[in-house]
């Protein structure tokens, strides 16, 4: 049923793409909100909209209201399983060749921004619960249904607040931010994305006084500075598995000196520059301490620049995943649903983490240790790049392992892919 009706969900699909929920800056939550209302209101499902405080997520990247929606059916009747769904893409970006914000499908090929992260997990999800409910197959849970804002990079990620305010009251916690490999979960790094503002005075690029301060180029020393540090940051290891991909390399700590502008044109100098750099803090590491390497680097910087001023912000921030599977009681359940639903053997799961980075660490620390993880992101589909896509078949197999493991009974050995 799944496979027959995918003309449905992948028409779904398209609608998703077509809303812009870039981060940043993030401004079209709300509305999509209202298509995700749509969509699974009518398998019974009701709605609380709940939107972080501008306080706590204001930065000069973030405009918008933080619009969360929880969906939880009329009557809970059963344990209940959140299936946490970011609503965020990260921006089209450039190099693409197909238009980003709308669905292409070539084949079994579906392309656009946000096919593989993550809202072709949305409509995973929706073909799950639907068949569930057209088939009259009975569920031993009972969905709580979590679409969270601002996971690619926001300070205060919308699943954050849900959980510190006690509304991720589930019994297993199945996220979707993952993906279609056959994986065991061993956690991942955390995140800071820090903003520096190097000012300057702007003059006309041909005058010769020395009024004029160019903001790009004395951003030169901080930026030598933070290259420096790179060196010595991205020589240390983790103790965290490495992908099978890396084959048997660790896993690095990461710096990223991610965007810079600066400058409008030719006959002006430029009066100001922002830097982006973004810190992947490995478990083994401080994340505070990471902030104060990078601090401490712009510090330098600054002492060898004529500036007129260095200011600094953090804008991001995601805490360590740390074995999410430790001690869990559902994880082996989820690791058969998805043995079944994609055709992997059993003996074939591989457990490793991921220098990727999630709003899941910060579940961990409001008290949910145990989160199961899925999804379609594989290392070849150019997610967060130019020309991302799934397949019709990777949400297909997503949807029978959802529906595997959300329904009441055994699930049988193996699968056909």
């Amino acid at each position: 049923m799944i496979a027959a009706r995918q003309d449905d969900w992948i028409a779904a699909l398209g609608g998703l793409i077509a809303l812009d929920t870039s981060f940043p800056p993030g401004v079209g939550y709300a509305t999509f909100a209202d298509a995700l209302e749509a969509l699974f209101a009518p398998l019974g499902f009701t709605f609380r909209r709940v939107e972080v405080p501008e306080a706590l997520w204001r930065t000069p990247e973030a405009q918008g209201a933080r619009v969360n929606l929880i969906g939880a059916p009329r009557e809970r009747t059963q344990p209940t399983c959140g299936i946490y769904v970011h609503t965020d893409c990260a921006p089209p970006g450039e190099g693409w060749t197909r238009p980003p914000l709308a669905l292409t499908r070539e084949g079994d090929v579906l392309y656009g921004r946000g096919t593989a992260d993550m809202k072709g997990t949305i409509v995973a999800t929706l073909a799950t619960l639907t068949t569930a409910r057209d088939a009259g197959v009975a569920l031993r849970y009972d969905p709580l249904l979590l679409f969270c804002t601002d996971e690619e990079g926001g300070l205060y990620p919308g699943v954050r607040y849900l959980a510190e305010q006690g509304l991720v009251d589930c019994d297993a916690l199945l996220c979707l931010n993952g993906g279609a490999t056959a994986r065991i979960w061993a956690g991942c790094f955390g995140s800071l994305d820090v903003a520096i503002t190097v000012e300057g005075r702007a003059v006309h690029s041909g005058d010769p006084s020395p009024l004029g301060v160019n903001a790009v180029e004395e951003a030169l020393p901080i930026l030598h500075a933070l290259m420096a540090l790179k060196a010595t940051v991205q020589a240390r290891t983790s103790a965290l598995p490495p992908p099978p991909h890396l084959e048997g390399r660790p896993l690095t700590a990461r710096l990223t000196i991610a965007a810079i502008h600066g400058g409008a044109k030719g006959s002006a100098l430029p009066g100001a520059c922002r830097i982006l750099v973004n810190r992947r803090v490995m478990p083994d590491e401080s994340m505070d301490g990471a902030l104060t390497e990078i601090e401490a680097a712009i510090a330098e910087g600054r002492a060898r620049s004529r500036a007129l001023s260095v200011a600094t912000q953090l804008v991001g921030r995601l805490e360590p995943v740390i074995d999410p599977d430790a001690g869990g009681r559902h994880w082996p359940r989820w690791q058969r649903a998805l043995s079944w639903g994609f055709g992997w053997p059993m003996g074939g799961f591989v457990r490793h983490g991921a220098s990727s980075s999630s709003d899941m660490g910060f579940v961990q620390r409001a008290g949910v240790q145990e989160i199961l993880l899925g999804g379609l992101s594989r290392p070849d589909n150019r997610t967060h790049g130019p020309d991302e896509f799934t397949t019709v078949q990777d949400i297909t197999a997503l949807a029978r392992a959802m529906l595997a493991f959300l329904a009441d009974g055994p699930i049988p050995e193996g699968g056909s892919a």
